[in-house]
């Protein structure tokens, strides 16, 4: 209800006011961008140098960050030898060829190829299943060699 006298109401006050803002709208649109923005011509073309440089700065960087991106997708293909992307082999030629990993990228790789590395190791597969103490079965291995050894003394072969 009180959109309908709204607009019955403001439709008339527009009819009253004869179109006068039409004419203040016509006189703001006749300005260039720059008076529009409180510049002058110059003052408006070194802004729009500056947004365009910013621009650019910020595209370099962001086509660098998908290289370096891509060259870590590229490194897990190579290691769980999974097939190549000719989109990660792109992005990696458009940012330059030779795209370096951040450190802490590098890093984190690097963890990770020294855990698996202990993983693939006797010990670190039994340290993987569940429920086993590896420290008990050491001590127990550890016993049985010293009984081993005392026995060996004992043996009047050896």
């Amino acid at each position: 209800m009180a959109f309908m006298v709204k607009t019955m109401v403001g439709g008339q006050l527009k009819n009253l006011t004869g179109g006068l803002g039409v004419r203040e709208e016509k006189g703001e649109s006749e300005k260039s961008p720059a008076e529009a923005q409180g510049m002058t011509r110059e003052e408006y073309e070194e802004y729009q140098k500056q947004l365009l440089e910013e621009k650019i700065e910020r595209d370099a960087v962001y086509t660098q960050r998908k290289a370096e991106r891509a060259t870590l997708r590229t490194h897990f293909r190579d290691k769980y030898r999974l097939p190549k992307n000719d989109v990660d082999d792109a992005q990696i030629q458009l940012a330059g060829g030779d795209v370096e990993l951040p450190k802490e990228l590098a890093k984190m790789i690097e963890e990770d190829t020294e855990e698996e590395e202990g993983r693939s190791s006797v010990i670190g597969q039994l340290s993987s299943i569940q429920n086993l103490d590896l420290d008990s079965i050491k001590g127990k291995a550890q016993s049985t060699l010293d009984d081993l050894k005392q026995s060996a003394e004992k043996c009047i072969v050896m």
